[in-house]
């Protein structure tokens, strides 16, 4: 488990930094709050990585500690709160990934449902705020089980599991009652956002149907790119992120439903699983996150692209500077010799 634990880190965190240097290359050049938001998840998700890195070396800690029988209360007591504390340190960026997310989704819902509204209120104060408010919120709820005793397990045997340290009936339905209506609420904007879209696709061909029945095509052809233009820039960037929550719908929801079927199925031997393979599952969205910008954002994929086009140029300018430099070193040698021979 710590080998599989420390890959993940691995590439999480690689993954994760490299699209957030192209974000960030984006963001000098554009200045929207919507990078912000992206960037923001980038960020969230190189922390889970991180977060995993602590996992597995408390992993690779307790091993030994296993094989001693005679381990002392105190010991024990520092190791279940340095697991607490773990565990509550992948909680947190969890969270913050997730909520990331959903801002990003209403950030693309509102300039498409109200692009005026928005046009006037985005800015840098709304995005430091909501992000700001967003990592309080992500923080609180994920070192919850901290300073809530009652959200704490006594099952802590030496091994550091996330349900050894942290009651699973109550982190459960914390989660859940959390988890669920950011679900919902997705999924309405996206109901939503699909009746715009065809409302708007509806009124595109009746411009085309006039376009062809008219004979002034120039004045009907400059009405089809003022209906098209503004519309579909959001509608694409909006794509992406539809793609970024369903591979989130699909990468946590088995994990929150099992949690709901152990509650109510109080005999079922869950735990096991819940731990040891769905909540990898979910841990693997932080690093979905950045291939899906990476291969669907056509801004991100520029702009890595030119990334490595420039890191090659420079590799060849320095090796034929070195070339160059050399040649030049032996054309001046042979310059001097012809001299002091006549």
């Amino acid at each position: 488990m710590a080998v599989i634990l420390i890959t993940a880190s691995c590439a999480i965190i690689s993954t994760n930094l490299l699209v957030a240097a192209a974000l960030l290359k984006i963001l000098f050049k554009k200045k929207r709050q919507s990078w912000c938001f992206v960037l923001n998840l980038a960020v969230a998700d190189t922390l889970v990585g991180v977060a995993i890195t602590g996992l597995a070396t408390e992993d690779l800690n307790t091993d030994g500690a296993n094989n001693n029988a005679t381990q002392s209360r105190s010991n024990m007591a520092q190791s279940r709160g340095r697991c607490l504390l773990r565990m509550t340190f992948v909680s947190s960026p969890c969270i913050a990934s997730i909520m990331s997310m959903f801002l990003i989704s209403l950030d693309r819902y509102a300039a498409i449902k109200m692009p005026l509204k928005y046009a006037q209120r985005s800015g840098r104060a709304v995005a430091f705020w909501a992000l700001a408010s967003l990592w309080v919120c992500a923080f609180a709820l994920g070192f919850m089980p901290v300073y809530v005793p009652a959200l704490q397990s006594d099952l802590y045997r030496g091994f550091c599991d996330f349900f050894s340290v942290i009651y699973d009936v109550g982190i459960i339905i914390l989660y859940s009652v959390c988890f669920f209506p950011v679900v919902s609420v997705f999924l309405y904007i996206y109901l939503d956002i699909l009746k715009i879209a065809c409302s708007h696709q509806r009124q595109i061909l009746e411009v085309r149907q006039a376009g062809s029945r008219t004979s002034e095509h120039g004045s009907t052809s400059d009405h089809h790119n003022k209906l098209k233009s503004p519309y579909w820039s959001h509608v694409r960037a909006l794509r992406t992120v539809a793609m970024l929550v369903g591979c989130f719908v699909l990468l946590w929801c088995p994990f929150f439903i099992t949690g709901v079927v152990k509650l109510l199925c109080g005999g079922c031997q869950l735990t096991q699983l819940l731990e040891g393979y769905l909540f990898l599952l979910g841990l693997s969205n932080s690093l979905l996150n950045p291939l899906v910008y990476a291969f669907w954002q056509k801004e991100v994929r520029q702009t890595l692209a030119q990334m490595f086009s420039g890191c090659k140029r420079k590799t060849r300018q320095q090796s034929g500077t070195g070339g160059s430099g050399h040649h030049q070193h032996n054309t001046n040698r042979d310059d001097a010799n012809a001299t002091c021979a006549s």
